[in-house]
């Protein structure tokens, strides 16, 4: 997948493994993803990712569509479109995203 990718205080299109959901999760296809100040505030090093966000790519609010299922997730099927607010990681082409987090669109 690609992602907006923050190297050396700057941004860049960068290719990156893709992520695979775990227990309870949700793959989400983004389709649109949030720009705020804590993304600003990221990319200058003062808003460190919370742990288990990756550090190195910002945005907090996402919407698409579920790609694929975790083990155990059950709330979505693959298909539904969905929203969520997360820890970082939403302005890449795909994000886990555990299911309780969801919201149906």
């Amino acid at each position: 997948m690609y992602a907006v990718t923050i190297v050396d205080g700057a941004l860049e299109w960068r290719e990156h493994p893709d992520p695979v959901p775990g227990t309870g999760e949700v793959l989400v296809r983004v389709r649109a993803a949030g720009l705020n100040s804590a993304d600003r505030l990221q990319l200058k090093g003062f808003y460190p990712a919370p742990p288990g966000s990756p550090a190195d790519i910002p945005g907090l609010e996402l919407a698409g569509e579920v790609a694929a299922l975790g083990p155990g997730a059950e709330r979505f099927s693959v298909g539904e479109r969905v929203m969520a607010v997360v820890g970082g990681g939403a302005q890449a082409e795909l994000c886990v995203v555990h299911e309780r987090h969801l919201l149906a669109v």
